[in-house]
């Protein structure tokens, strides 16, 4: 058996918290309406960290379960241009409902539908994180899920599980909250063995926990526990905190603060860490920036490299690729994420930023690497 030997985590003392919300759990298959009771308990529950400065971020299902009542498609199994079309009306509804519930906290909405390949290819990758990332500066609350009305394969509900933990590394989240139909990770499916014993804390996602997941149990949510130890692993790899619980409270979020029962999967590491090791290990460089003195000088004391501080470009490489940051004697300092293509940063380099707009025709980003996408090799020397 597992053993919990690391200490709770306390959500009060997160920074950044995802929630993720499934169709089974937001909407009423009966009514095929939004739980509007519960929603508004939740989202005062979100609302209450947003006041204490904590960024939070949703990841909502339920617009094809929506949608498709009010197109009148039934219960039954639908075909992918039935869910494409009920996504495309529920969406409207689904989105509302966050906005008003929100909306009475004075908080403001954003939403953003994203697709697979939007987490997983570099420059997708990166327009979807800086929209996130914009948002969440404005103090909106971004609303995310799937594009299910363009899916060229079949929609699954299940797979937010692993969406939110992508949401969740992508945007260097530290807690992800999975709000599920059960209270939290057991060593066997309880519905099934009455012996199953419940695990507050996993150190680590071993086979022994994989093994441990079941099937799926809803008409309206096709993911189990499979879908959320799969998110677990992506969360926690990361450097992200994530914790399953019982969505079925009316306050779920304050029901992990006053102790109820739950499962916290825990990450040793942070999530800027895990990414800078990422980029300084995992990464092979497309290209050099050669700095001068005083870009050399400002990145040792841990600020990004500005355009007006590169001399020189190598390579063929686009925003978003790995490259060498090089100082004046031909050492390698580190590597990091550059924000340009190359053409785009040959053209900048050596100018200040606010001649970037005049120089490219639209106003990119301030940094050529910012300080948080730049791992040096001897930081501080």
């Amino acid at each position: 058996m597992i053993e919990a030997a690391a200490a709770t985590p306390v959500l009060s003392r997160f920074r950044r918290i995802v929630v993720k919300v499934g169709s089974a759990l937001l909407v009423d298959a009966e009514a095929s309406a939004v739980r509007r009771v519960w929603l508004d308990g939740l989202v005062d529950d979100m609302a209450r960290h947003a006041a204490r400065g904590a960024d939070i971020l949703v990841v909502s299902s339920g617009a094809i379960a929506l949608g498709r009542s009010v197109l009148g498609l039934g219960q039954g199994a639908l075909k992918l241009e039935e869910s494409q079309a009920a996504a495309a009306v529920g969406q409207i509804a689904l989105s509302r409902a966050w906005a008003e519930s929100f909306g009475r906290h004075g908080l403001t909405t954003g939403q953003v539908l994203v697709t697979l390949g939007d987490t997983e290819e570099r420059r997708r990758y990166l327009n979807a994180r800086e929209t996130i990332g914009k948002l969440l500066e404005l103090k909106a609350v971004p609303i995310i899920n799937e594009n299910d009305t363009v899916a060229t394969s079949e929609i699954r509900y299940g797979d937010n599980d692993r969406l939110a933990a992508r949401v969740a590394t992508m945007t260097s989240a530290d807690c992800l909250v999975l709000l599920s139909d059960i209270d939290g990770l057991y060593s066997a499916p309880p519905a099934l063995d009455p012996k199953a014993v419940h695990l507050p804390l996993v150190p680590q996602v071993t086979p022994e926990i994989e093994a441990m997941a079941g099937g799926a149990a809803s008409i309206l949510s096709r993911g189990g526990m499979r879908t959320k130890i799969d998110a677990a692993k992506i969360a926690t790899a990361a450097g992200t905190h994530m914790v399953i619980t019982s969505g079925s409270r009316p306050t779920p979020l304050s029901a992990i603060e006053v102790g109820e029962r739950c499962t916290w999967f825990l990450t040793p590491a942070t999530p800027l860490g895990s990414r800078k090791r990422w980029i300084g290990g995992s990464l092979e460089p497309r290209g050099r920036l050669h700095l001068d003195a005083g870009a050399e000088k400002a990145l040792l004391a841990g600020r990004s490299l500005l355009p007006a501080g590169v001399t020189q470009v190598e390579g063929s490489f686009s925003r978003g690729d790995a490259v060498m940051v090089v100082a004046p004697d031909g050492r390698v300092l580190g590597r990091g994420l550059v924000a340009y293509d190359w053409d785009d940063a040959e053209r900048i380099r050596g100018h200040r930023t606010k001649d970037i707009e005049a120089i490219l025709g639209y106003r990119g980003r301030d940094e050529m690497i910012h300080r948080d996408d730049l791992v040096l090799d001897h930081p501080g020397s």
